[in-house]
């Protein structure tokens, strides 16, 4: 919320307030968890953001994929499908990141609007969670390696350590996120460059070895389209990696003339531009783990503190310093990532739980969930079975995301079914969307049937791929099918910019969801901050929210913030079963 000021005389107060915990109150706390980012809150320059995103991307589950990839099914074949891999996750990130920062919304909400609906994107929270939760194991079992190694600590012990340590960390949020990413960035950045560096300066033949090298793979270090295919489907699994760069997009600035070049270098970069980055490593994973099999052997060659501890060594004659600078390394580079996973989860779970019981306590404690969960994870072994779990998590996942990317790419932009602005609000979204919700369900289905065997070797192997083509493909069939019917359940005249309503009128707001749209008052009973952004007052809790968090509430005879709407439990969506009404300033008028 933006602001803790009463409700204006005046406005409805025909029910009790709801009132909220004092975890949810706070803003720095619950950082606007089921909320659009209101301009007020978003102080951060476009540099401050793109930091703080790209810092996520420190995790060494990277090196930890290329180097299993590589082990499983040689050089080539783990060449070919980090390649592959990246290029459709760059292509599918891209216009993720820009609705999510032109709107400043999280992936939960952009799924709602995206093809979805209120409820069925409860599944893709659900989903999302899962990814966090799945990769907080991952990245904390390195880190507990590490600790294992350098310590002599149990596991199992340094698992729970290495748990409870990120939790503190995400409980301000992105304010201390920010400030975590941005300073530690350069320590990282060297650590992890430098013994490259050395390894190629004092061994060239590496290199060579690392094209030769063949690992458990029968095609050795050749090509294997079935190989490629499954180690294709364990890089895909990344793909849910954009929600949690959007996860920190959407708290970048407006897009002004001023500042356009800026703005788009950033959502580039620090959205699907993280796989760059991210491909770099899994290659250098690939290679370390070639470079270190014949000190280690192939079981242990995948572990990132094995990696690390052997390529500090040849820039450290001490084998103990060498260890400590990799240990050190290993830590500070899954804090970084984890501090993220578990931001993410909290805001997927609070999407999640807020849905389907219109409950909410507060963002912390669904940070508690998510890492209680991830520990569980850790304790049975989870890293052990990486690319089962990986491989058969990237169908779900790459249907997710194939049938967000068709909304919003061939059903907004193209074929103009999809309404062009993304509306989030339960007052305004059907329950459930067949579009991407069903487009989904189909191509997770049929991929999942292929995974197991179902279709053969060949589209076993291909399995993520076929997901993402089914996705991508039922997304604008289902809408030309269904004529765009099933997105928005009753008009709101107040988004951004115009856009044409089912009746053909043309409704023009005042505010802005984020992006350029025009900025009168409307003479709704809002008023102006300092950033000048229109506040409204929502009848229910009595807190002011910017406009683009707002609507109209029936049920309640008043304004409404997203909030109070999502957690209403008595209205029964009657807003949408009814004869649509507007409020404006405390009195109803009919809506056209």
């Amino acid at each position: 919320m933006n602001s803790h000021s009463p409700v204006s005389p005046g406005a409805p107060k025909a029910r009790p307030k709801r009132t909220f915990h004092r975890w949810v109150n706070n803003p720095i706390l619950e950082d606007y968890a089921l909320r659009y980012a209101p301009k007020s809150f978003r102080k951060w320059s476009e540099f401050a953001v793109f930091s703080s995103a790209i810092g996520g991307i420190a995790y060494m589950a990277d090196f930890a994929i290329g180097g299993s990839v590589a082990i499983s099914y040689g050089f080539t074949n783990a060449l070919w499908a980090i390649l592959v891999a990246a290029a459709v996750i760059f292509l599918t990130g891209l216009p993720i990141a820009y609705y999510a920062a032109k709107y400043n919304i999280d992936m939960d909400l952009l799924t709602r609007g995206a093809g979805f609906g209120y409820l069925g994107s409860t599944l893709t929270s659900l989903i999302y969670a899962s990814f966090t939760f799945i990769y907080f194991s991952l990245e904390g079992s390195v880190m507990a390696q590490a600790l294992n190694l350098y310590f002599g600590m149990s596991l199992g012990l340094a698992y729970l350590l290495c748990a409870l340590v990120i939790i503190p960390m995400v409980i301000y949020g992105m304010t201390f996120l920010s400030k975590l990413q941005m300073w530690t960035q350069p320590i990282w950045l060297i650590l992890m460059v430098l013994p490259f560096a050395v390894i190629f300066a004092k061994d060239p033949g590496s290199l060579a070895a690392w094209t030769t090298f063949g690992g458990h793979s029968p095609s050795g270090a050749g090509f294997s389209g079935l190989a490629f295919g499954l180690a294709a489907g364990v890089v895909l699994s990344l793909i849910a990696q954009i929600g949690e760069q959007v996860d920190y997009l959407r708290f970048m600035p407006d897009k002004t003339p001023a500042n356009r070049v800026k703005w788009w270098w950033a959502v580039v970069l620090a959205g699907p531009g993280w796989v760059i980055l991210g491909a770099l490593k899994q290659l250098g994973g690939s290679f370390l783990a070639s470079y270190i099999a014949p000190t280690v052997g192939l079981q242990l060659a995948n572990e990132p503190i094995h990696m690390y501890t052997v390529a500090f060594e040849q820039l450290i004659p001490s084998g103990f310093a060498a260890l400590t600078l990799a240990a050190f390394f290993v830590v500070l580079s899954q804090v970084k990532i984890n501090v993220t996973n578990a931001y993410s989860g909290s805001l997927s779970w609070s999407n999640f739980f807020s849905r389907l019981f219109h409950f909410h306590p507060g963002r912390v404690v669904w940070l508690f969930l998510n890492v209680g969960i991830a520990l569980l994870l850790m304790e049975v072994g989870v890293f052990g079975f990486l690319n089962t779990v990986l491989g058969f998590y990237s169908n779900v996942a790459v249907a997710w995301i194939g049938a967000v990317v068709a909304d919003l790419v061939i059903n907004k932009s193209l074929l103009k079914i999809s309404p062009s602005y993304v509306e989030f609000k339960r007052a305004h979204l059907y329950n459930f969307n067949p579009v991407g919700f069903g487009s989904m369900v189909i191509a997770s289905a049929v991929s999942i049937a292929a995974y197991f065997g179902a279709f053969g070797p060949v589209m076993q192997a291909f399995s993520p791929f076929v997901s993402l083509g089914l996705a991508i493909v039922l997304a604008p069939v289902i809408a030309l099918i269904t004529k765009g019917k099933y997105y928005i359940a009753r008009e709101n005249s107040w988004v951004q910019g115009a856009h044409g309503s089912q009746d053909g009128r043309i409704h023009v707001i005042a505010g802005s969801a984020g992006g350029e749209g025009p900025s009168e008052v409307a003479g709704l009973g809002g008023h102006r901050h300092g950033d000048g952004e229109e506040e409204m007052a929502c009848g229910v809790c009595a807190f002011e929210y910017e406009r683009a968090d707002i609507t109209n509430c029936p049920f309640h005879g008043a304004t409404i913030c997203s909030l109070c709407c999502s957690l209403e439990k008595e209205c029964h969506d009657m807003c949408k079963k009814e004869p649509a009404v507007e409020v404006a300033s405390g009195a109803a008028v009919e809506m056209h």
